[in-house]
């Protein structure tokens, strides 16, 4: 078993507990990792990061399917749209320079940041709204789980799913992460999905993408079944851990604290893959 990766696994820890509190996020930290701490190439990582989100996140549903956070078929639907997109960004990965495409991901992580702390922002609102009108209804019955909405499918509808899926496959077949920091949103906003439903849903939606992604590396040798092991099971203990936290700590103080590491790691890329283009 590679001891570099066995001494990173507790970042596998971390990744696993995004993933399991937010619904996605920490799928980004896991190609950095994998390059910076335990010594894989750009496009190992992107393949063992496929390995370790898709296991991760089928196991990550459990515990949302128990208290009924997932709903299968708009999940499925949205998995299904990202096909295409997928695996052309699959084969585009294996033609790029590695360090452009490090480069290329440390933009994609401030994106992610920036999504992030805007949904930290919205949750907090909406946290203090909760909490102005339990005051005000003192003594009030507070219905704890907002009622599932029926989803409305029409052409717009339809675009969206095809819209947003395909470019959450696209980055997945690319960058080797999950894409739950563009899923959850979309859930909510575009498909009417309450937040905890969305943060479940997430899950199955990145399990099918990172399972069409593997798809185009699983014949080669990118994959070292010594890193992923260790990072995984850290993750999936992780993921178990977050979907606890989802249901105890606020997600905007999550996702705060968070968007600070992913600012971080994407500067300290983005440095290192331009000095590397550039020498």
């Amino acid at each position: 078993m590679n001891l570099r990766a066995l001494l990173a696994s507790p970042l596998g820890f971390l990744i696993g507990l995004s993933l399991g509190a937010l619904g996605g996020g920490g799928s980004i930290l896991a190609v950095p990792a994998l390059v910076y701490v335990v010594g894989q190439t750009p496009k190992e990582a992107t393949a063992t990061s496929l390995v370790l989100v898709a296991i991760t996140a089928m196991v990550g549903i459990v515990p949302h399917w128990r208290a009924g956070r997932v709903r299968v078929v708009p999940g499925v639907l949205f998995g299904l749209a990202g096909v295409a997109g997928n695996l052309v960004a699959s084969q585009a990965n294996k033609s790029v320079n590695p360090n452009v495409l490090l480069l290329a991901f440390s933009g994609i992580m401030l994106v992610a940041a920036a999504a992030m702390w805007r949904r930290s922002q919205a949750d907090r609102r909406r946290h203090d709204a909760v909490l102005a009108e339990a005051a005000r209804a003192e003594g009030a019955a507070v219905t704890v789980a907002p009622a599932r909405t029926a989803l409305h499918v029409d052409a717009t509808m339809v675009a969206k799913v095809v819209l947003l899926g395909t470019a959450v496959g696209a980055l997945t077949g690319f960058f080797g992460v999950g894409g739950g920091f563009v899923i959850v949103p979309a859930l909510v906003l575009a498909m009417g999905f309450s937040m905890p439903e969305a943060v479940g849903t997430s899950l199955l939606v990145i399990s099918i993408n990172s399972a069409v992604a593997l798809t185009t590396r699983v014949s080669g040798d990118l994959i070292d079944w010594g890193v992923v092991v260790p990072f995984t099971v850290a993750s999936v203990l992780g993921v178990f851990s977050g979907s606890r936290l989802a249901g105890k700590v606020r997600s905007d103080v999550l996702s705060r604290w968070f968007v600070f590491l992913l600012v971080g790691v994407a500067l300290y890329t983005a440095v290192d893959a331009a000095l590397a283009l550039w020498s």
